[in-house]
């Protein structure tokens, strides 16, 4: 089948030579590289050096309208997020089926169940989260909420700066108000600080669990450094699962002790990939973490309450009327959900299946993991689904909507070595991906804290199913808001 997709218009056109434009690019990295958006190469791995991370030349046109729309329900979406976290009853039957089929979700409930049996040592969970969308049909449709390790809030709000810094470079200063503020990194460590305040114990220190090997180091330390721009007082360590095996334990009032420094915020930015847990005793230390009584960004209810397979239960009827009182705040949550079709074994499955297969276009293939590059396009669901059909693990996997958004042209300024290395200098069609960032601290009974922090855009181009940026095939971007 043949998806008839719109097109926008680019910000601007840009009246340049090919070697006016080529000056222009090499500006453009440096000025990325001294101000941070970059990371650690994959091909040629070293701790001393960082390239370019791909980004747009120029910022990317969104409407107004659906950029203020995605930004608007953020906070309804941090509350419904926390209720799904700290209902037991509504965790256990979403994940039922998956924990019987995958492995690594099974770990995870494992973990809350060992938890929530033996009682909470910390009530309180933090979350810092990103829900994603894509324009489709005029509206904002919701990809994902991700609840753990919602990355590139420091980037970003670089990246605003840099497309403001471009716009007057060309010569379009006129324009830069059409470039929304964002400052996510801002609101994202406030977050955490306010977390930090709440466990009231001033000599205790941030622990971030990080890679072994860590590429999206920049960004990282983008958080490191605003918190200790907010308040100097407050002492970070990085620590890896892998390290914390032999460094972390537990004090004798559930305190997380690592070597000899009490914790009060865990700020996962690994733990959410198989690969984060080679052996049983990571698994052993992630349960640790989650017994003691630092703060936990994420909380293991709030991991759970990211997967897949919960945002395809948020997706049946009335099942927002249980969660959510309110009959407005409801419906403008409903008006981003996609289609999102459990794979168990019913008839309503079978049914989706065999549309899917007769139509893969209209679909994506949807895993329980995070971290981008799982998801399975066009005909290669077909191959997967006829796998599966008769086998439990499908009922770990969902079928989703497919969405075709506008198109536009756009360059992506990329590092060398990295894919399309032959290609930076294209003014090519792209598609892009907005993302808003979310702050919550709450308990059971209380939400303490809900905002709403910030966006990202991320763009790729419009022939790749997949668009992870740290992968080399998408780029980082800023919206340029049109009518």
């Amino acid at each position: 089948m043949t998806m008839e997709v719109s097109r926008l218009e680019p910000c601007i056109q840009l009246q340049l030579s090919r070697k006016e434009l080529e000056n222009v690019v090499d500006k453009a990295k440096d000025w990325a590289l001294m101000h941070g958006i970059s990371m650690r190469s994959k091909v040629s791995f070293n701790k001393n050096q960082v390239q370019v991370l791909p980004f747009t030349l120029l910022p990317s046109s969104f409407p107004r309208k659906n950029f203020e729309k995605a930004k608007g329900i953020q906070v309804l979406l941090n509350e419904l997020i926390h209720k799904v976290a700290h209902d037991n009853n509504f965790l256990i039957k979403s994940l039922k089926s998956t924990i019987d089929a995958d492995p690594f979700t099974a770990k995870l409930f494992n973990i809350y169940e060992t938890i929530y049996k033996e009682g909470f040592s910390q009530t309180l969970s933090l979350g810092l989260l990103r829900s994603d969308y894509m324009l489709h049909e005029n509206q904002i449709k919701q990809v994902e909420l991700n609840t753990i390790a919602s990355s590139f809030g420091g980037i970003v709000t670089v990246t605003t700066q840099y497309h403001k810094y471009i716009l007057s470079e060309v010569g379009h200063a006129d324009k830069i108000k059409n470039i929304p503020e964002n400052n996510p990194i801002n609101g994202l460590c406030k977050g955490l600080i306010y977390a930090w305040k709440l466990y009231d114990n001033e000599k205790a220190v941030i622990l971030f669990v990080v890679e072994s090997i860590t590429y999206n180091v920049c960004d990282q330390r983008f958080h490191e450094f605003e918190i200790s721009k907010i308040n100097p007082d407050i002492k970070i360590i990085r620590r890896s699962l892998r390290d914390l095996v032999s460094e972390a334990k537990l004090g004798p009032n559930k305190q997380l002790i690592v070597g000899d420094l009490e914790v009060s915020v865990v700020y996962f930015r690994s733990g959410y990939e198989v690969e984060a847990y080679p052996t049983e005793r990571e698994w052993e230390i992630r349960l640790l973490i989650e017994r003691s009584k630092a703060i936990k960004c994420p909380s293991i209810q709030y991991h759970l309450a990211g997967t897949k397979k919960v945002q395809q239960s948020l997706a049946y009827p009335n099942v927002l009327n249980v969660l959510l009182k309110d009959d407005n705040t409801i419906k403008q949550i409903q008006e981003v959900f996609a289609g999102l079709y459990s794979l168990e074994f019913n008839n309503e499955a079978e049914v989706i299946i065999d549309n899917a297969m007769s139509d893969p276009k209209k679909y994506v293939l949807k895993p329980q993991r995070e971290g981008g590059g799982n998801n399975v396009y066009n005909e290669d669901i077909k191959t997967h689904l006829e796998f599966m059909r008769n086998s439990e693990e499908r009922t770990a996997w969902i079928l989703m909507d497919r969405f075709y958004p506008p198109v536009q042209k756009n360059y992506i300024v990329r590092g060398h070595n990295e894919p399309f290395e032959d290609n930076h200098l294209d003014f090519t069609d792209v598609v892009s991906e907005l993302g808003v960032y979310g702050v919550i601290i709450g308990n059971n009974n209380d939400i303490i804290y809900n905002e709403e922090v910030g966006h990202i855009l991320r763009t790729k181009p419009s022939n790749e199913n997949e668009g992870g940026i740290a992968a080399g095939i998408g780029a980082i971007d800023s919206p340029y808001l049109i009518s």
